[in-house]
């Protein structure tokens, strides 16, 4: 599943695949292989969930076997992913769709993309999303590890201030991370990878914010 770029556009892959669930596991892997490649490798579990969501849904709703195409365009501190099929149909988001199978791609999209949208093609349509890449990737991190430090302990709603509020969130840090490491450890895996893959993203997000 070789990816091509242009001589304009360096930072642009295009990935071929055929719609059909062993495929989805050589896309993810292909994709993130082309983050990598660019440098931003910390971005490669969001994308792999969302290219994951866009290819399960061409399955779905276009047919297993269909050819598809897969996008990624590296656009300053966005990572833009288009998903093409041949099928003219255009999704839309519904509330009412929140809690049915037929829903849940979009739904997941919508929360965990900048931005994104359906587009009429010559040949169908495409699903794009844009993802935050840099310094926007890493005001996302802070901002969704405050969140989770803060309702970790109980501590979600309650009033804490000053300095007492910067010591429960770190003493909350050291708590997640311990507990981390026991479910990996629980899980099978080495808690001294894990530790050292995230590093890793930390250092690769901090050389290209």
């Amino acid at each position: 599943m070789p990816g091509t770029g242009t001589k304009d556009c360096p930072h642009r892959c295009v990935l071929p695949f055929e719609a059909l669930p062993a495929e989805v596991r050589l896309l993810r892997k292909a994709a993130a292989a082309q983050l990598d490649q660019w440098g931003v490798p910390a971005a490669a579990d969001e994308t792999e969930l969302l290219v994951t969501e866009l290819a399960t849904n061409v399955i779905k709703h276009v047919g297993e076997g269909v050819s598809a195409t897969l996008i990624l365009e590296w656009k300053r501190e966005r990572l833009r992913i288009e998903m093409h099929d041949k099928s003219c149909a255009l999704p839309s988001l519904h509330i009412a769709d929140c809690d049915e199978e037929c829903g849940r791609g979009l739904h997941l999209l919508a929360a965990m993309a900048l931005d994104w949208g359906t587009v009429a093609t010559a040949l169908g349509k495409a699903v794009w999303c844009e993802i935050a890449l840099g310094s926007e990737f890493a005001c996302r991190r802070v901002e969704r590890a405050v969140a989770a430090l803060e309702s970790y302990q109980g501590h979600s709603g309650s009033v804490l201030e000053g300095r007492r509020c910067v010591t429960v969130l770190e003493e909350s840090a050291v708590e997640l991370i311990a507990d981390l490491l026991h479910w990996t450890s629980a899980r099978g895996l080495d808690p001294d990878d894990v530790l050292d893959r995230a590093q890793m993203h930390y250092e690769a997000e901090s050389a290209v914010a």
